[in-house]
């Protein structure tokens, strides 16, 4: 199987001002590729040539592990904004929010100082476990929820690559200003 990137279900320009379109050249089209060529060079003739990439992620290690994780992470990430979308949550989710950090706002607080306080590069997570519970994540690196058993929702890469040319080093923020572009309706189907 060769992976391929997929194309954005917006323009280069639509998360203006938040993500510019000059990031989303450089992230998604220089970076994210490079992961997923760097990914076919590696699994080619190997048992993880015809892994969907979850299983590659759940399987592997090394630089096998990084490129995968790396190009399922921004596919992620780049899928859950939507210009204009829905901009809380409701629902199962947003009681599980609000059951579990009081509130909506305190929520992106704790999410957004995770996410500011990772040493070096990452991604800060919202995952949930098998019973619905939501778990707050910051990981290093290539770090990917899936190893621990846990169902993806939401994340913010914090990779200075996402948001050096627009925030430079003001990570935070970049991380409080993604809350503008998340599509919520997204997160809600990955949580049902």
């Amino acid at each position: 199987m060769t992976f391929t990137k997929p194309k954005l279900p917006y323009s280069p320009d639509a998360l203006v001002p938040t993500i510019s379109e000059e990031t989303i050249n450089f992230h998604w089209g220089k970076h994210e590729q490079n992961y997923i060529d760097t990914l076919n060079s590696l699994i080619e003739d190997t048992e993880y040539q015809d892994m969907p990439l979850e299983d590659i992620i759940s399987k592997s290690d090394g630089k096998v592990f990084n490129n995968a994780s790396q190009a399922w992470n921004h596919i992620f990430y780049f899928f859950q904004f939507t210009p204009g979308g829905q901009k809380e949550p409701s629902g199962a989710l947003l009681k599980q929010i609000e059951s579990q950090f009081g509130s909506f706002e305190a929520f992106k607080e704790k999410f957004v100082d995770a996410g500011a306080t990772i040493f070096g590069s990452g991604w800060v997570w919202l995952s949930s476990d098998d019973k619905g519970n939501l778990v707050i994540t910051a990981a290093r690196n290539a770090e990917n929820p899936l190893t621990q058993g846990l169902r993806p929702l939401l994340v913010f890469d914090v990779w200075e690559h996402a948001y050096y040319l627009d925030y430079q080093n003001r990570r935070k923020d970049y991380l409080q200003k993604l809350w503008d572009i998340v599509d919520w309706s997204i997160v809600e189907i990955r949580y049902s």
